[in-house]
Formats: structure tokens, sequence, C-alpha cells
């Protein structure tokens, strides 16, 4: 059949249609991902509960922690400040920050400034992540620029929070030595709670005194396609996405949050932004 006879058909012009409109039902629905991974997801920040009851705390006591990760920081935007509303909003008595602040060296003001704003809120700590190493503003240098800022940075260090509470601060990077003698400092009277920005470290070192460790780093996978592992998850991911896990010869509990900024790619998909709220309870005795 000649090809202008099967154009005259009288199907054809209803099957050409319906490709068009298949093509631009693709491209229509191609373009609503992409704007919700480039700018709606990205912004939108959800608050994600842990609760926990431990007998480490007196019995009934309660206290509110707020965990920030992976900020990286490029420039102070209305995003920013969103999120310092809602960690105001969440009345924490302790904020913890785990790692990855800024995207370059030169960012360290705009950093400065976002802590700023929380400062006074509650009692502040923070570990390093590997973007601060990178940039080279790691140690005393970095520690006393928290201090000023009302953050104090606990480089394998411990630090007391009221008479239940103890931070254990794991530095980036740190030696499997570093992890054991840091571990060696937990005090078996309170919690004991670790922080560490990357999940994947030599778990076993962990001893039954640690109760808790909070890490990021994985940003969650980022971008996310259902029914799929995550396309990307940096180095020293290892098995951890998100969530929570049991971890070492103890089982014991390993929350990695998904972050809140973007690296690589300035987008997020089926990964929103994460602020962690840890409520801790003191065991009631059984009566």
């Amino acid at each position: 059949m000649p090809e202008m006879e099967k154009e005259n058909r009288p199907g054809a012009p209803k099957s050409r249609l319906r490709r068009r409109l298949l093509k631009g039902g693709l491209a229509g629905i191609g373009g609503l991902v992409l704007a919700d991974a480039l700018v709606l997801e990205p912004g939108s920040v959800v608050v994600e509960t842990l609760a926990m009851e431990t007998d480490r705390l007196p019995p009934g006591f309660r206290l509110r922690l707020v965990q920030l990760s992976d900020l990286h920081i490029g420039s102070l935007e209305s995003f920013h400040q969103h999120i310092i509303d809602r960690v105001r909003m969440l009345a924490p008595d302790v904020i913890l920050f785990t790692g990855d602040y800024l995207e370059e060296r030169r960012n360290i003001g705009e950093v400065l400034d976002f802590l700023g704003e929380l400062k006074g809120l509650a009692p502040s700590f923070a570990v390093q992540g590997n973007w601060e190493y990178w940039s080279r503003l790691e140690g005393e240098n970095l520690r006393q620029k928290f201090a000023s800022r009302g953050v104090r940075l606990l480089i394998n260090e411990t630090a007391d929070v009221g008479t239940g509470l103890r931070l254990l601060g794991l530095d980036y990077p740190s030696a499997a030595d570093s992890l054991t003698r840091l571990a060696g400092r937990a005090d078996r009277s309170r919690f004991n709670l670790l922080l560490s920005h990357v999940p994947a470290f030599e778990h076993r070192l962990l001893p039954p005194e640690i109760d808790l460790v909070l890490s990021g780093h994985t940003h969650g996978g980022q971008v996310r396609v259902p029914l799929l592992p995550p396309l990307y998850l940096p180095r020293y991911s290892g098995r951890f996405v998100s969530g929570l896990y049991r971890v070492g010869l103890n089982d014991t509990p390993l929350y990695v949050t998904r972050g809140l900024g973007c690296s690589i790619l300035p987008m997020r998909l089926n990964c929103r932004p994460e602020l962690t709220l840890i409520e801790m309870t003191g065991r009631q005795s059984a009566s």
C-alpha cells in the first residue's frame, strides 16, 4: 500500500494524536519529577522522631535532643532560616551537629552565621565531617570558631550534659585505637551517646556502655528511585543508608540521618531533608 494511503487510513490521525499525547504526558511527568527533585524536596524539611526509653536516666526524666547534619552551606538562603525556625519550635534540651557544614573553605563565614542564630538556645555540641577535613578547617582552628558561636567541637573527647548524659565525639578521620580510647571513657552511670559523622567504622569495638550512635554522611542516598538501592553513597557509608540499625557485638542502636543539604548534585528525590528529634525518657520502675 502506498505511504499516502497508509496515512489516510481512518485510524491514522487518532494514532498520531495518541503518540503525541503520550510523549507530552511523559515530558510533563519528567518535568514534574525534575521540579520536585530540584526545587520542592530539597527545601521540604521533615522531622523524624526517635523515641528511646532507658535505665540510664532517672525514672520519668525526659530529654529532647535535636540532630542536624550535612548542611553543606554554600550561601545562606531562606531554607536555612526555615531550619533555624524549626529547631526553635522543637525546643531542644541539647543540639547535636554531626558534620559536613560547608561546601568550600570560603563558606565558613556563612556556617558561623548559621550557628550564631542558634546560639543560646540549648547546649550545642559537634563533630567534624569529611568536608571540614578536606577544607583544612579541622582541629583547633575550627574548635575556636565554633566556640565563638556557642558550639563545642568534640575531637575524640567527651562532654557531660547535666547529670544523665555523656557525649562522646569521634573525630573524622579516626583510627581504630582512637575509637577504643574514646569508648573507654563511657560512664556506666550515664546515657552514653557517641557522635560519628560516618556510620561505617569499627562497630566491633563498641563496648556495651555505648547506648546510642548518631551519624550522618549518607544523605539517605539523596536521589532514590523506588524499589532500587541508592544510586550513590559516599565512601564510609557501608551498608547504611538512613534510619535505625543495630551494630557491633552488643547490637548497639545506630541512627543515620538523611541530613539537610545536598552535595555533588543540587537535588533530592524521594529523600526529604531531615531534622532528627531524639526523645529520651528514663524508664519507670515496675511497682
